[in-house]
């Protein structure tokens, strides 16, 4: 019996369908020799599903009919391992449906990428694949995310951060402070949104506080930046964790609108970033090529990432300038598309990706177990029973 990885996907998020797509593709290729794939399916209520349809991209046409036919558990630590117990548990017998070695999400979005799931599996103490709760919150962030960049010398646009409720206040006032700063046309996008949901271009006051409201739909708070004229989009993956990482080949995808959205990326093709209409490689020059990838890499480890991210950069065609535009630290089909084979490079397979990823995980876990949590002194030992340490008395 191989090692076995419980990769989770779907969660509380508008991203949920895109979580599934990638989640289904990845978890379809692992090498089975090497490794037990347990899908674990999180609902948008939270509660978590197992079974053998919940492996079934097709049972996903009608969720109530697959979550009736399926296993509802929850994770539990006993002795040092994590397990997926039945629940409600049986009266008796085992409620054990399996224990975990590692877990491998593939989600999408607020609530699950920004690193609340990360989180849950790090107070678990169970090993995860994919970047750390702390640069996953930074790469779902946008705001935040291109203040580290620009603070570590890596090129990214500025950009204001908008509030809704003193949008909704006052949106005027607001619409003319940003009128401001940033000339049209601009872009207007919410803050910690993945897939492109919610993105819109605008060119004058009417079209900005339409497009502020859209994204208010989906976060509490907005960005705004300047649109980049003749503007090429040009991303980059990058596979590894601080001590060592490595850039993948470039590829431009193709939008059929003024920016690319969500349709582009995953409605059109119906399997995922990996359908997506793109050229591979990316029509660049080979200086070009070498800087995205190096900025890539400088992005990858200013944010701390770890496993695989996808570095996406705007590109102004004329003038040959190049931004960050944001890092997805767990991308739609986890850009194993970028790791293809190339005339410059053999490439790697998805099930080799999927392999480095469960490496880098555990090595985390061996380095992170190395470290101290705890303090040999008990400050509870001495303390007075009938108060508190403040003085608050019951």
């Amino acid at each position: 019996m191989g090692m076995k990885v419980g990769v989770f996907f779907g969660g509380k998020s508008v991203e949920h369908e895109v979580s599934v797509i990638s989640a289904l593709q990845a978890a379809h290729s692992f090498d089975r020799t090497k490794y037990d794939v347990i899908p674990v399916y999180m609902t948008k209520d939270g509660y978590m599903y197992v079974g053998d349809r919940v492996g079934k991209i097709e049972e996903y046409r009608d969720i109530p009919s697959l979550l009736k036919n399926s296993l509802r558990v929850t994770g539990v630590m006993d002795n040092g391992r994590f397990l997926l117990v039945r629940y409600p548990m049986r009266r008796f017998g085992s409620s054990v449906y399996s224990a975990i070695d590692v877990a491998f999400p593939v989600v999408h979005g607020t609530n699950v990428e920004d690193g609340a799931l990360q989180g849950y599996f790090k107070t678990m103490s169970v090993p995860f694949a994919g970047s750390d709760v702390t640069a996953s919150a930074l790469g779902m962030d946008k705001y935040a995310a291109k203040a580290v960049l620009k603070d570590c010398g890596i090129p990214v646009l500025n950009c204001k951060r908008v509030l809704m409720k003193p949008f909704f206040k006052n949106t005027k006032a607001v619409i003319r402070e940003i009128e401001g700063e940033f000339p049209y046309p601009a872009v207007v996008k919410p803050l910690n949104l993945g897939s492109s949901i919610g993105v819109q271009k605008v060119s004058g006051a009417t079209e900005l506080e339409d497009a502020l409201e859209l994204a208010f739909q989906y976060a509490g708070v907005a960005v705004v930046e300047r649109a980049v004229q003749n503007l090429r989009e040009i991303n980059c993956a990058v596979l590894g964790d601080a001590d060592s990482a490595v850039a993948s080949e470039c590829e431009e995808p193709i939008s059929a609108h003024s920016v690319l959205d969500y349709s582009d990326k995953y409605i059109s093709g119906g399997k995922g970033m990996s359908a997506a209409k793109r050229k591979f490689p990316a029509d660049i020059s080979p200086e070009t090529r070498d800087k995205v990838r190096d900025l890539a890499l400088k992005a990858f480890h200013a944010l701390g990432c770890c496993g695989v991210a996808r570095v996406d950069f705007l590109t102004d065609a004329l003038s040959g300038d190049i931004w960050v535009n944001e890092v997805n630290t767990i991308p739609g089909s986890l850009s194993f598309y970028l790791w293809g084979p190339t005339k410059l490079s053999s490439g790697l397979s998805y099930t080799q990706l999927l392999d480095r990823l469960v490496e880098l995980a555990l090595k985390r876990e061996r380095e992170n177990s190395s470290l101290s949590y705890s303090l040999d002194i008990n400050l509870l030992a001495g303390f007075a029973p009938g108060g508190l340490k403040n003085g608050i008395k019951k």
